[in-house]
């Protein structure tokens, strides 16, 4: 039990026990003025009537303030509930639009890798087919050089 509930009820205990150990001069008659009247009735009735009325309004008080409370604490949690889904949705949502973007990006990149690997290569081709008719443009004129010079010895060998 709370500390303040303990004190209260404390409280009320030591008022009953006050109030049964006195309860003929709670009951006595008394003269009360009124303003307008005078009335014959018991003091301390009257006081303890007023102390139960008090203490029946805190009560309610007391109950109201805690239904309150409680409302609007579901109210948050609601929300709270609310808020979360939608950010989970938004984040399901951002997860989907990363998991698309990047297989496009794959997608191209895998495209533009074979692209390029079918450029490279016909470029290579390209480069071996020249360096063949280079190579054999080279062998022929060697050919023609070497023939030039043979042609040659033997003119020479023949003056």
């Amino acid at each position: 039990m709370k500390l303040q509930t303990l004190v209260i009820v404390l409280i009320l205990a030591a008022v009953a026990a006050f109030a049964g150990l006195n309860w003929n001069t709670f009951t006595a008659p008394t003269e009360l003025s009124l303003g307008f009247t005078a009335v014959r009735i018991p003091l301390g009735l009257l006081m303890l009537g007023l102390l139960a009325g008090l203490t029946a309004l805190f009560l309610a008080f007391a109950v109201n303030l805690q239904s309150r409370a409680l409302k609007e604490a579901r109210l948050h949690a609601r929300q709270l509930r609310a808020a979360r889904k939608l950010a989970e949705e938004a984040e399901a949502s951002r997860y989907t639009k990363l998991r698309n973007f990047l297989g496009l990006e794959l997608a191209k990149q895998t495209s533009l890798t074979g692209e390029s690997r079918t450029a490279v290569l016909n470029r290579l081709e390209q480069l071996e087919r020249d360096l063949t008719n280079l190579t054999e443009q080279a062998g022929n004129t060697l050919a023609a050089y070497i023939g030039e010079v043979e042609d040659r010895l033997e003119t020479e060998e023949k003056i």
